[in-house]
């Protein structure tokens, strides 16, 4: 059975070499445009975002215990303390769909329950504040309070769900985690020292990536904006002195292999995500393979099917942080409706191809599926209602 999965294999290769439209000058132009994200992701994301964010969730897989991370947010954790944490930690984090992965992938190999864990992976990028307050600047106040209040509650109603449907398998697997962190020895610092540890770091993912607020010139948004590099450089010092200062050489070099573990896990995947994503749907003002007016003409009124296609060509696209309010500008410029701008605005920053495939390397198919679909499902929902209530 084996050599006949590798013969269909390799039979499919062949048809889809043979069949390749290389000719094709719109093929030829989805593929330059495949390579153009991925430079544009690696010179805008992977040094400031996901390296910082590697070395985070590198640091809880090392120095944060299982006993701590299972008492707050394991399956048996209290729902109310687990879950509002997760649903507006990206209050904090303002971080893109790739960015907040590593962070995921630290918790949950920690101890965190599915729903806390995914309730956190919802909100990371979903619950960015700045890009809330420009949604309500640029496409209106109506669509950036939707959009913040259903963030939100999308988060606490996902991780709810996702715990319900799993509740029977993490109970098998919790009695063996409390056995663990039962086992697992404290740590020799004091807590106060871990505390300023992780801050100096989640402070410099934060402030160095700090966007500029639209077209302001003041402000405090502004202000730190002009100030993010002295912020980061000084947080950067902070945490030079604390590693002197408080770390053994064996703990940090710990660390080091910890994050470089899961850089090998997940940047692959991402580079390979990205790369699709832009040979199909292009970058912002520039065509895939997919053109541009075919997704402009399907999200038009607030039909299911307009909710619905936009909700999943949000789940696909990729979205910098900031990024989907020019674009969602430009579709309700082509005639989109407004339902299925929240649609897309609830399901696009926090899912994307690249992101769907290292989630799935993490928690498994069948639960990335189930992530998926009610990510799609509920904000299909929502912007059927809101587009009902605008009218």
């Amino acid at each position: 059975m084996k050599d006949w999965k590798i013969l269909f294999l390799f039979l499919g290769i062949f048809l889809l070499v043979f069949w390749l439209p290389v000719e094709s000058t719109n093929f030829q132009k989805s593929f330059i445009e495949g390579f153009a994200l991925l430079k544009e992701y690696a010179r805008e994301h992977v040094l400031l975002c996901l390296v910082p964010a590697f070395f985070i969730a590198g640091a809880i897989s090392v120095f944060v215990s299982k006993a701590s991370v299972i008492k707050y947010f394991g399956a048996q954790a209290k729902k109310i303390l687990s879950y509002s944490v997760a649903s507006v930690s990206g209050t904090i984090l303002a971080v893109c769909s790739c960015t907040v992965l590593p962070l995921f992938a630290g918790i949950y190999t920690r101890g965190a329950g599915i729903g806390p864990a995914t309730a956190f992976l919802y909100s990371g990028p979903a619950i960015n504040v700045l890009a809330i307050i420009l949604t309500a600047k640029v496409l209106g106040y109506k669509l950036g309070l939707a959009r913040a209040v259903g963030a939100i509650v999308f988060a606490v109603i996902i991780g709810l769900l996702m715990h319900f449907i799993f509740h029977k398998e993490e109970e098998r697997e919790s009695e063996d985690k409390k056995f663990v962190a039962l086992e697992e020895a404290q740590g020799s610092r004091a807590l106060w020292k871990n505390t300023l540890y992780f801050a100096s770091m989640v402070g410099f993912l934060v402030f160095i990536n700090w966007g500029r607020a639209g077209d302001a010139s003041s402000g405090i948004w502004v202000l730190i904006y002009r100030m993010k590099w002295i912020i980061g450089g000084v947080l950067l010092a902070v945490l030079a002195w604390m590693l002197w200062k408080w770390f053994k050489r064996e703990e940090i070099e710990e660390w080091m292999d910890s994050t470089w573990g899961l850089s090998k896990q997940i940047l692959p995947l991402l580079f390979i995500g990205v790369l699709v994503a832009g040979f199909l749907l292009g970058r912002p003002g520039h065509e895939g393979a997919i053109p541009g007016r075919w997704v402009a003409s399907l999200v038009g009124g607030n039909s299911l099917w307009a909710n619905l296609f936009a909700s999943m060509s949000g789940a696909l696209m990729y979205f910098a942080t900031l990024t989907e309010v020019p674009i969602l500008q430009g579709l309700l410029g082509s005639g989109m409706g407004q339902g299925p701008a929240l649609a897309l605005l609830l399901a696009g920053p926090a899912l994307s191809l690249p992101n769907m495939l290292v989630i799935r390397s993490i928690i498994g198919t069948k639960k990335t599926l189930v992530y998926i679909g009610l990510v799609i499902l509920m904000a299909t929902i929502s912007g059927l209602i809101y587009g009902l209530i605008i009218g």
